[in-house]
């Protein structure tokens, strides 16, 4: 980008970010759908006077199961100044009930005058945090090290821009941010694992109404499975002495016609916990409570179900050290801005936990979003 002259303005420009994220909310982006958002963030880098060498997409997209149109986009900036990179990301997709935003400043509150939709601030609020952070830093002038900008793909499906990213083209950065959260005060230096859960369900069809004893029903050998999870505190929150965790059955598909005694299901269940062998204890409890159901129902010749079980680590649950670097300096940033920074560990998966997974070991702070993936959804300006 070459050497300038410092400018005397170093007044922020707030109008232009609120423009900015109201900008990016209205653009539709669900998971897998992501490229006008790109082209957006692109043109407006371009348009700074950001070389074109200096931004660039991966080919995460053709890695993730069932693709996408885009991969993550990446720019490098080269640093003013010597010293470590930094890296600022946020994730570029928004859950479905997003799409149709129409977004719409009241007062400190950005809402969708659409009463049908979402906001989609997660996370196109922290999109434009990360953004009008670098176009401050080209219009400004100032001096700062070298920096990546993470644009993720697909964080709301899996985490999985941050999970198939490119790593060799993010620049070895040092220090990771990640904006994706409601109060900024928060500092999010950890957070929990997920196994994904998939079960089918082979039983035996039937005439319901002629000869049902002869059949063995899919969906009740489920109903026994979850009643037995259940009853022995392996659904929902899961407390067992000093260890805790959560699962849940999200999803089930069975049945065509209610005169056959149902010969298939299909489940899908999730399992969390911060503790990596207790999340797999939860598993394993899923798994001997269906292959039990499964023997237990029988068809008046004895015949019985059987189980497909597979379960999948979504990601893995860390947490940073109160004394590592990165923690350190996002502590500071917030102090900066007048607010008490608070430790925190969150319950739900982040794209830092996969960053933290490549050995960038990342940070995430809130960028005023409340009330997320719901029509109620608000942007909080000032926390912006």
């Amino acid at each position: 980008m070459g050497d300038r002259p410092a400018r005397d303005d170093s007044a922020f420009d707030a109008s232009a970010a609120v423009k900015l994220v109201l900008e990016l909310m209205a653009i539709p982006g669900r998971s897998k759908q992501e490229g006008q958002v790109v082209e957006l963030i692109r043109a407006r880098l371009l348009a700074a006077g950001v070389p074109p060498g200096c931004i660039e997409t991966d080919t995460a997209h053709r890695r993730i199961p069932g693709g996408g149109e885009v991969g993550n986009l990446i720019v490098k900036l080269p640093g003013t100044r010597r010293g470590p990179r930094r890296l600022l990301m946020a994730h570029l997709d928004t859950v479905p009930i997003c799409v149709g935003c129409e977004p719409k400043l009241e007062g400190d509150v950005i809402r969708s005058a659409n009463p049908a939709t979402g906001l989609g601030g997660d996370d196109r609020g922290g999109v434009a945090v990360v953004l009008t952070t670098a176009l401050e830093l080209l219009r400004q002038r100032r001096s700062h090290p070298p920096l990546t900008l993470f644009f993720c793909v697909q964080e709301e499906i899996g985490l999985y821009g941050a999970r198939y990213v490119s790593t060799n083209k993010l620049g070895a950065p040092k220090y990771c941010f990640n904006w994706d959260g409601g109060d900024p005060h928060f500092v999010n230096v950890g957070a929990t694992g997920d196994y994904a859960i998939e079960i089918e369900i082979e039983g035996l069809a039937s005439h319901a109404g002629v000869h049902p004893e002869q059949g063995v029903n899919a969906i009740s050998i489920a109903s026994l499975a979850i009643a037995d999870l259940m009853q022995n505190g392996w659904h929902g929150l899961i407390e067992k002495g000093r260890h805790r965790g959560t699962s849940n059955v999200g999803i089930i598909q069975a049945g065509e016609a209610t005169n056959v005694v149902t010969p298939s299901l299909s489940l899908r269940a999730e399992a969390r916990s911060h503790d990596p062998v207790f999340r797999k204890k939860i598993v394993e409890a899923y798994r001997k409570a269906f292959v039990k159901a499964a023997k237990s129902v029988k068809s008046s010749e004895g015949k019985t179900g059987r189980v497909t079980f597979n379960a999948d680590l979504k990601y893995e649950s860390f947490r940073l050290d109160p004394n590592e670097p990165v923690v350190s300096l996002a502590k500071s940033a917030v102090e900066q801005i007048g607010l008490t920074p608070e430790l925190c560990i969150g319950n739900g998966g982040l794209d830092a936990n996969w960053m933290t997974a490549h050995g960038f070991p990342t940070v995430t702070l809130g960028c005023g979003q409340n009330d997320i993936h719901t029509i109620r959804e608000w942007l909080h300006v000032p926390s912006f």
